[in-house]
């Protein structure tokens, strides 16, 4: 028996280490990049270290399906006690959770005929009220584009401990979103950009709704486990938790494999605002899918068309610089620099994550923090900035 369950752990280790092989490196100057500029990404990043803005950071840059740069620095926690960080660790990635699981997802459901995006939201959520205008009359009814897009009307956030006391603790993504389809607009669906988290749990419930499965369920099965994205999940167990990076420390206790988002954690953990953890490499794998037109390493998730419709400016809602899920021009895109293309696309996290794509340069740019251990207090915003024009700048050559 014992034998058997050597064999069946050597057979493990072996498929593992195999998969891990088919995620390619190289040198900067292979692609096109220089060393020597990219090495200076090092100093920018310690400097908010030795600051204090962040306890550590991990950064994973990559072009031309390559990954030719991934470092960890600093530390994973320092509450209750110092632990260095190291490249593979797990984060908590806060809103990155809206494009990757839950867009991915309903543009997975729209792959598969079950629903469109010009699919008015009452539809599948009965009694989402529409915007009252100045003159007494009702606004059309929000899409699913709006919320994709942020163009709803919805406001930004709902309060959790108000509804706590209504739902109770946890409260079920149902009874969260018959709350939130309630709630008042603040402009009519497709005139004005408010960023919301409260559009993405309300998807949540139609991909429940439409497939059965939560979003932690569905995102599993139709674009993480295919992928090969093994540190990628809702809920991390307990038997990893030596590889999941901490986040804010409440009643001296790190929020530690808990989601950090209130309305997120709310639920239970799984939520379409938040909710997802994963590491540096799974991003780059999910990255590098959308680069290639919606396929990697031989597995497609997505059209190349569906790739396209997502990391494009709607064009239903120019305005809000946003596609559908990905943030291309709007306030919130200053993760992408300066430098890279107007091509390119990206999302930030609560947490301190965040992620660029550059089709243009066919560039990845992957920096995850925990600027909010051990206190809800680090800024990010101009370090994102600073790191991807030192990436970009190193790039000399096609």
């Amino acid at each position: 028996m014992r034998k058997l369950g050597l064999t069946v752990l050597i057979i493990f280790a072996f498929v593992i280490s195999a998969f891990a092989q088919a995620v390619p490196t190289a040198s900067p100057e292979q692609v096109g990049m220089s060393s020597a500029r990219l090495h200076q990404v090092d100093g920018v990043i310690q400097r908010e270290i030795d600051k204090k803005t962040i306890p550590g950071a991990v950064l994973l840059v990559a072009r031309k399906g390559k990954i030719v740069y991934q470092k960890a620095y600093g530390y994973a926690e320092v509450v209750p006690k110092k632990r260095k960080m190291e490249a593979d660790m797990i984060f908590d990635l806060a809103s990155i959770t809206k494009p990757v699981a839950t867009a991915t997802s309903i543009m997975k459901l729209v792959e598969m005929g079950k629903i469109r995006l010009l699919d008015k939201i009452k539809i599948y959520i009965p009694g989402f009220s529409r915007y009252l205008e100045p003159d007494g009359e009702y606004a059309p009814d929000v899409r699913l584009y709006n919320l994709l897009t942020h163009t709803s009307g919805l406001i930004p956030y709902a309060n959790p401990k108000f509804v706590s006391r209504i739902y109770g603790t946890p409260t079920p993504t149902d009874s969260l979103v018959r709350y939130i389809a309630q709630l008042p607009k603040i402009s009519a669906p497709g005139e004005a950009f408010h960023y919301s988290g409260l559009g993405y749990i309300t998807m949540a419930a139609i991909i429940q709704e439409l497939s059965g499965e939560n979003v932690a369920d569905f995102s599993h099965q139709y674009i993480f486990k295919p992928l090969g994205m093994t540190h990628t999940m809702y809920k991390p167990p307990k038997n990893i938790l030596n590889k999941v990076v901490p986040t804010e420390v409440v009643n001296g206790i790190p929020f530690h494999g808990v989601v950090h988002d209130p309305l997120a954690r709310l639920q239970g953990g799984i939520s379409g605002n938040a909710g997802l953890f994963s590491s540096a490499r799974d991003l780059f794998i999910f990255a590098q899918m959308l680069l290639n037109g919606g396929e990697y390493n031989g597995v497609r998730i997505l059209s190349p068309l569906t790739v396209e419709k997502m990391t494009h400016i709607y064009p239903k809602t120019k305005f809000s610089g946003r596609g559908l899920g990905w943030d291309l021009a709007s306030d919130y895109a200053s993760n992408k620099g300066d430098l890279f293309s107007a091509e390119s696309f990206g999302h930030t996290g609560y947490t301190g994550t965040s992620l660029v794509v550059d089709p243009a340069t066919q560039t990845i740019v992957i920096l995850l923090t925990n600027r909010v251990h051990p206190k809800d207090t680090g800024s990010v915003v101009q370090l994102r900035s600073l790191v991807s024009n030192v990436v970009a700048a190193s790039i000399l050559s096609e």
